[in-house]
């Protein structure tokens, strides 16, 4: 994100860097740079306007659909600029994204591609079942049970084309015990192997010999033994790895295709002669920096696939085997920028000090009187140095209160004639870079309330540091101010984007009495969903689904509200029909109240039963 006092005067927030084509800031707004463009802040308000307060996540079918085909598109290039033979398939993780505003645009988009879904528990085989179109491939990844491969071989009695891929021997002892029962068709199989290259990052753990999943050399052995001895080696199909999810660089990968690719080609020599595919995994990062020079990867959707076509190409040619089927189950890089969370602005800290609330002395101490003086002379010229001595000032008189020399309004003054002198002085000094300024504004932040959870909407903020691309929605031609720290609404002082000078956030003074607000968070569409937490009881944001008919013209369809309080209580086991009569016998009991208090209060009650959790904020184009 540029500085806050950049040449330019329109804010970009890195757009340029994290953007992919797929956002744009034009005439001071975000827009979708697809169809007829439209302003992320308008389709906000129209929600809005149709009833829908809190936060909102907006989900972009088309943006996960071009990550797909873009995808596809770069392999088969690839493939032709080196003469490449095996094909390119892919599936989608459902652990990255289940939802059903997600998952089936997604399929139904993409039937003419050999594209599937992933599962990895028995619920999730279910959603697979149902909305992998039938032939595409389904992977079956995880420890399993007896149940779980069940329904696999189920599944391909229903002529799904699909993979059980095993990560111990005891799995492939239940697949022959299983086939014996159930006879033909028996779904494929692929071995999870257990490879010496490990990852790096945060996610490291994914890949290596202490990685969770995976046969060693010795068991790939004895895996290969059983299918001969038990007539099942023409059903292997697949060997498969993973080295850990957002690869940040792309060396790791290189060394374990080579690795991979000597595993499958002494596989096939020693008879598993079906063997015809390598699913790489997962992995392919996605540019999460708003900063120059702060890339969350270190290569190209181009350099990731010629890497990974040339080097099984060659090694294919030097150990004189097929050139295998090529397989991802890349999941962040196709759902992460489909998804933008926009939080309103409640309130900014410093604007509860204004000179309505000073309580001025006709004898203030003398520090004080000359914050005042301070405040009413402060020029463009002076402004740096009355900056500096009120911030001298403060500390001082901070001091001689907790010594016991100046009283409590002294203090109450004294914090609210900083606030305004900092203001000011920084208005003032908007046109002029200095260092100085930008050191002074990264001591003295604006706090922004902002109606959402961390802990539902961002937890690998909260869990893993991850930081996603935040700016405003609109004013993007005008030079934001404040360096900004970001609270949530949660009781947990954990709720808090602090702000980071590697990573600074610079936003707008805006007066959230008499206008609206509005910050967006991106790329939230891989994990967020499904990983949050109901700190507090906080739900999943209300959603909607904007999509482009033929001539580019949005709509939104698809809404669907924050679940209401008695759900959610619901939700965690609590019989919400006791909770209903234990507030009802309270009234009823009450002996301060009379008969038509205790029906006007109940009604009240009920209607904040029916409504969500989240704070309901003003609308001020209806002006209510």
């Amino acid at each position: 994100m540029p500085s806050t006092f950049s040449e330019d005067p329109k804010r970009s927030y890195g757009i340029h860097i994290w953007g992919n084509g797929d956002f744009i800031v034009e005439d001071g707004v975000v827009k979708v740079n697809h169809g007829c463009k439209p302003s992320l802040i308008d389709i906000t308000r129209q929600l809005r306007d149709e009833g829908f307060k809190g936060p909102l996540l907006l989900r972009f079918p088309h943006l996960a659909e071009a990550n797909v085909r873009r995808l596809f598109d770069h392999f088969e290039r690839a493939k032709r600029e080196f003469g490449y033979q095996g094909k390119f398939k892919a599936v989608f993780p459902l652990k990255v994204n289940q939802f059903p505003g997600f998952v089936i645009p997604l399929m139904e988009a993409l039937k003419d591609l050999e594209y599937g879904l992933e599962a990895g528990s028995k619920a999730e085989l279910i959603l697979a079942m149902s909305f992998t179109n039938l032939g595409k491939p389904i992977t079956v990844n995880g420890f399993k049970d007896q149940e779980l491969i069940s329904i696999g071989f189920l599944a391909a009695k229903m002529g799904h084309n699909i993979t059980l891929t095993i990560e111990g021997i005891n799995e492939l002892e239940l697949i022959i015990k299983e086939a014996r029962r159930l006879g033909s068709p028996v779904p494929k199989i692929g071995l999870r192997i257990r490879l010496h290259t490990g990852g790096i990052g945060i996610w490291a753990k994914s890949g290596g010999y202490s990685s969770k999943f995976g046969l060693t050399s010795t068991e790939l052995l004895e895996a290969l033994d059983l299918l001969k001895r038990n007539d099942l080696i023409d059903r292997l199909s697949m060997i498969h790895f993973h080295i850990g999810s957002q690869m940040n660089h792309i060396s790791p990968l290189k060394k374990a295709i080579r690795e991979a690719g000597n595993i499958y080609a002494e596989l096939r020599k020693m008879g598993a002669e079906n063997l015809h595919a390598i699913n790489i995994g997962g992995g392919l990062a996605v540019e999460y920096s708003q900063q120059e020079g702060q890339s969350s990867r270190n290569y190209t959707l181009e350099e990731f696939t010629n890497d990974v076509v040339f080097l099984l190409k060659e090694i294919s040619i030097a150990k004189g085997v097929r050139e295998p089927t090529i397989f991802t189950e890349s999941g962040r890089y196709v759902a992460a920028d489909h998804a933008v969370l926009v939080g309103p602005v409640l309130e900014l800290f410093s604007q509860e000090y204004s000179e309505k609330i000073l309580r001025l002395k006709e004898q203030n101490p003398p520090l004080v009187q000359e914050l005042y003086e301070l405040y009413t002379s402060v020029t463009p010229k002076n402004a740096r140095e009355y900056l500096h001595d009120a911030l001298d000032h403060m500390e001082s008189l901070l001091t001689l209160f907790d010594l016991g020399y100046i009283d409590l309004t002294d203090r109450a003054n004294t914090e609210t004639l900083v606030h305004l002198i900092i203001k000011k002085a920084i208005l003032l000094l908007r046109d002029k870079p200095s260092k100085e300024i930008r050191d002074i504004l990264d001591r003295v932040q604006e706090r922004y309330l902002v109606n959402f959870s961390i802990f539902q909407s961002l937890p690998d903020y909260w869990g893993l540091g991850q930081t996603f691309p935040v700016m405003p929605l609109d004013r993007l031609d005008q030079r934001p101010t404040r360096s900004a720290s970001l609270w949530d609404i949660t009781c947990d002082s954990d709720g808090e984007i602090a702000f980071n000078i590697d990573n600074p956030l610079y936003l707008h003074d805006v007066d959230v009495e008499k206008e609206e607000y509005f910050l967006g968070f991106f790329k939230v569409g891989a994990y967020q969903e499904i990983l949050g937490m109901r700190h507090n009881l906080f739900t999943h944001p209300t959603e909607a689904t904007v999509r482009f008919d033929k001539e580019g013209n949005v709509r939104i369809e698809s809404v669907m509200e924050a679940q209401n309080i008695l759900d959610v209580l619901d939700d965690i086991d609590y019989d919400t029909k006791e909770i209903e009569r234990r507030i009802r016998q309270s009234i009823e009991e009450s002996e301060i109240l009379d008969e038509n208090e205790r029906k006007e209060i109940l009604g009240e009650l009920y209607l904040y039963l029916s409504e969500n959790g989240y704070l309901r904020t003003i609308n001020f184009q209806e002006g209510a």
